[in-house]
């Protein structure tokens, strides 16, 4: 899942990133409202933990109006205030859980857990080609069962591409898949991305590239025989 924290006290956001990020979360992190604002609507969030009292915009603001933006996010709205009125007014806001602070990290991934599950969220298909697997629900990625270590950029890349076996997609198109990941997604950091991904693949034993260039279009996989 792709989460976004919105701390302003430096130690826990620290805490946070390590933990869902050894989780095998992506996780963006931000210490004021707007900053996350911004970010949330230009990058789509599964989970985003927000602390009620942030600078420039609170966080029961910041869950106002991406609720007024039709935003999907679980939205887990973090306090040092446990009060009624205060859980009241979260969840009034659009907050979909209210934890307080301090908790414990194993408790804030268990509600996680809880409410995804509430939503009915499922584990993602797993995505193959030939021997080469993808694996969404852990962002793994494996060809005849050994690891494909990708950067966040690469492997949005190539899940791109595994969705989506038989579309051409430009490098505009694959520069907004990126952009959230590395800050500017040009295209030579696509061109980069892609060469990457390909020679990762390579060093894991595929005797092909898996990545085709069709000049002056855009890319896709190569197409399997008998597809």
């Amino acid at each position: 899942m792709r989460v976004l924290i919105v701390e302003d006290d430096l130690r826990i956001r620290l805490a946070l990133i390590e933990d869902l990020r050894r989780q095998n979360h992506v996780v963006d992190a931000v210490d004021d409202g707007q900053t996350a604002l911004d970010l949330a609507r230009s990058c789509v969030h599964d989970v985003i933990l927000a602390d009620i009292m942030l600078p420039r915009m609170s966080g029961l603001d910041l869950c106002r109006r991406l609720r007024s933006e039709k935003s999907n996010a679980f939205i887990l709205m973090v306090s040092g205030r446990d009060d009624v009125r205060y859980k009241v007014e979260a969840l009034d806001s659009g907050a979909d859980d209210y934890i307080v602070k301090p908790f414990d990290l194993a408790e804030l991934s268990a509600r996680i857990r809880a409410v995804t599950r509430r939503r009915g969220e499922k584990t993602s298909a797993i995505l193959e080609y030939g021997d080469l697997r993808l694996d969404p629900s852990i962002r793994a990625v494996t060809y005849r069962e050994r690891n494909v270590s990708l950067t966040a950029s690469q492997y949005a890349i190539l899940e791109t591409l595994m969705r989506n076996p038989r579309q051409v997609f430009s490098r505009d198109m694959l520069r907004e898949k990126i952009s959230c990941y590395d800050g500017f997604g040009d295209h030579d950091s696509v061109k980069t991305h892609i060469t990457n991904v390909r020679n990762k693949i390579r060093a894991a034993g595929m005797p092909h590239d898996v990545i085709e260039n069709i000049y002056g279009v855009g890319y896709r996989l190569y197409p399997l025989r008998g597809s």
